[in-house]
């Protein structure tokens, strides 16, 4: 089995990083990170077929307009909104995990596509 791969959408790059090494990396995915939705929709488009799914942060500028793109345009991709609080969402996501959780969306992820963990040599 492949390790899933996800798009992390998120506007700070200290952010992204700690998205993307300290929770994702480490449970054993594989991350690519975008810092505009502009960036996300240019990898989505070069290859659609890599991501297993997408991950906006609600401080993203312009990540409301991006999930609502990327429902009408992958209905069946799963989006993941990452926010700092409950207040703060993404309509279109099918899942929603506090930023200030991180292991939240380490099992949110496993849950959904399984464990990269156990199927390492």
């Amino acid at each position: 089995m492949a390790r899933p791969t996800f798009l992390v959408a998120e506007a700070e790059p200290g952010a992204a990083l700690s998205t993307r090494k300290l929770v994702l990396e480490t449970a054993k995915f594989n991350v690519i990170t975008a810092h505009s939705p502009k960036e996300a929709n240019e990898f989505l488009a070069k290859a659609r077929d890599l991501y297993d799914a997408i991950i906006v942060s609600t401080d993203l500028k312009g990540a409301g307009e991006f999930a609502n793109h990327l429902k009408k345009a992958e209905p069946n991709m799963p989006l993941i909104c990452v926010s700092p609080n409950q207040s703060t969402s993404l309509k279109m996501a099918d899942h929603h995990v506090p930023s200030h959780e991180p292991e939240t969306l380490a099992e949110l992820c496993r849950e959904l596509f399984g464990d990269p963990r156990k199927t390492e040599a």
